[in-house]
């Protein structure tokens, strides 16, 4: 199959995980939160693996030890890792895995770091599928377990925020949609500029390992109930070990 169809079709299924958010309406608030833990702890250990077990070793396969290229490639990881850091810290750019929200309403801003998160989740998955199928797919897969939660949080926000169900619904799919923009503009991007998919995933290896490390393991990490908290380890390994599986597939 054409790479540029991968992409597409891959970026196509990322945006509709913004239908999640119907599961809002139909499981008890307490019960969802307990379980957007256990996702929380999926996806964290997703992107870790994702990271160091699928984009860095790609990424420095394709740079063959040149000593220059491969300080500039951890460079450029470092780099995803801090430019997340300052979205997070200076737009406000935060992701939510809860359906209660306190706050006063961000609705707007909501949708618009979303629009910026999607494009990005697009051209980080054009830039695996170009290096290869297999690293493409692994990709795809960590993204799509990381917006699960996050997919539902944003919905919670936007209700909370005034939005009726069904417009919040419309628009955090807008939003999603822009996943399959960013995944054409990544293709494109990598074919007029040769070697960019291998800087790519070194940015998007940075992004991962700041999202697990920052925003989801700290969400999971504090619990007075060892039970809970050695529930929490096994699906964040398993999380990891799903990409190790995707690996030798």
């Amino acid at each position: 199959m054409d790479i540029l169809l991968w992409i597409i079709l891959s970026t196509f299924f990322i945006s509709l995980i913004a239908f999640v958010g119907v599961l809002t309406l139909f499981i008890k608030e307490k019960l969802l939160d307990k379980l957007l833990l256990y996702f929380v702890a999926l996806s964290a250990g997703s992107l870790l693996g994702g990271a160091f077990l699928h984009l860095i070793p790609e990424a420095i396969m394709k740079v063959k030890a040149d000593s220059i290229i491969l300080t500039n490639l951890f460079l450029v990881l470092l780099s995803g890792f801090c430019v997340f850091f300052i979205l997070e810290q200076f737009i406000s750019w935060h992701h939510h895995h809860s359906t209660t929200h306190k706050n006063e309403p961000v609705t707007y801003l909501i949708l618009i770091s979303d629009l910026v998160h999607n494009f990005i989740d697009g051209v980080v998955i054009a830039g695996s599928f170009i290096i290869s199928v297999p690293v493409g797919i692994a990709t795809t897969i960590a993204i799509a377990l990381h917006e699960i939660p996050q997919e539902i949080g944003d919905f919670g926000v936007l209700v909370y925020g005034g939005f009726s169900k069904k417009k919040a619904l419309f628009w955090n799919y807008i939003s999603g949609m822009t996943a399959i923009i960013g995944g054409i503009a990544g293709f494109y991007l990598a074919t007029l500029i040769a070697g960019s998919a291998v800087f790519i995933l070194a940015f998007a290896a940075g992004n991962f390992i700041y999202i697990a490390c920052s925003d989801l393991i700290p969400e999971i990490k504090h619990h007075e109930n060892l039970k809970k908290s050695l529930a929490h380890f096994i699906v964040f390994l398993i999380g990891i070990s799903f990409m190790l599986l995707v690996k030798f597939l």
